[in-house]
């Protein structure tokens, strides 16, 4: 918040008072207010480093918590959400070859602000073949580190990446928010973007022992406004990219508890990929509830080999 407390004029004090000697006593107190003034602020910021004031240092484990009961109006519409316009950086060298024109549209899973309104992201949307939850939390590793700090964390740094290739980038949100965007809503910022590519970011938050990264795959699907038939190919050939450059990058396995050791798996439940019109995929980079994979999520080392490793699979995919 800006202050304004710049002394008055001597023309406006003196318009005030004819008396020049109180005049002079009263300029002679705001200098040395307005001297004063620089040293008492950087004494508060100081504090506030020093102390962490201000700062939310919750983290609250993975919890599923109970949809309270909404009333008739609620059940009908769903709560409004706050909304944000999606951020796309004007920096990016010009594309050419395959790359040039190209807009890919990354989306950070969850938000941290969704542990403070669960009421909210309990709400019941329209994903086509059914309704499900707006959003959820999110999962935490064992020490409290947000699944929500990690895909915004890496989702930046996968923009960085891949703007330096002249892509155009556009995240569905950058934590400017309270909380979501509802499921719904980020795939319709991937379609109204004509994306050539849409990523969602995630970690997941199984038992200690499963390991490694996955990829989900959009099922073909149709009901409502959901209908996948004409992006399961190209999900499929953008997810195979991202698998083999993701596991190259960073190392990494595909996952040992799901996907019969190929690191792909399909999936019919997830909003984001039901109601996508563009090619789409989630990638689940680890999971932060064993200790070996949450060591390598809490590193910023590997987290921008993540980036890397995804952003060169969209590349390829796109044909750069």
């Amino acid at each position: 918040m800006r202050y304004d407390d710049s002394p008055p004029s001597p023309e406006s004090a003196s318009s005030v008072s004819p008396d020049r000697r109180w005049f002079t006593r009263r300029s002679g107190l705001a200098v040395g207010a307005a001297v004063l003034a620089p040293t008492l602020l950087a004494g508060w910021v100081l504090v506030q480093v020093t102390t962490g004031a201000g700062a939310d240092d919750a983290r609250p484990p993975r919890i599923v918590m109970p949809a309270a009961a909404p009333s008739a109006t609620q059940a009908a519409t769903p709560a409004a959400t706050p909304t944000a316009t999606p951020t796309a950086s004007a920096s990016a060298p010009e594309a050419k070859g395959p790359l040039a024109g190209k807009t890919v549209v990354i989306d950070p899973g969850h938000n941290t602000g969704n542990f403070q309104h669960t009421s909210e992201i309990d709400q019941k949307v329209d994903i086509g073949t059914t309704r499900k939850e707006c959003d959820t939390t999110g999962t935490t590793t064992n020490a409290g580190y947000k699944e929500a700090e990690f895909t915004l964390d890496v989702s930046r740094r996968l923009r960085t990446v891949l703007e330096a290739k002249g892509l155009k980038v556009v995240l569905t949100h950058e934590a400017d928010r309270a909380w979501g965007p509802c499921i719904n809503e980020r795939a319709r910022i991937g379609n109204e973007a004509a994306a050539d590519a849409v990523v969602s970011v995630h970690a997941d938050g199984v038992s200690s022992g499963n390991r490694g990264y996955h990829v989900i795959l959009p099922a073909k699907v149709k009901g409502g406004a959901a209908d996948t038939a004409k992006i399961v190919g190209p999900s499929r050939e953008l997810g195979e990219k991202i698998g083999s450059n993701f596991a190259r990058t960073t190392g990494s396995a595909p996952a040992n508890y799901l996907g019969s050791g190929t690191g792909l798996v399909v999936r019919d439940d997830l909003g984001g990929l039901n109601l996508s019109t563009r090619p789409k995929v989630f990638i689940e980079c680890g999971n932060m509830r064993d200790a070996k994979d949450a060591a390598l999520l809490t590193s910023p080392e590997w987290r921008q080999k993540a980036a890397q490793g995804i952003a060169d699979g969209i590349v390829g995919f796109l044909g750069g």
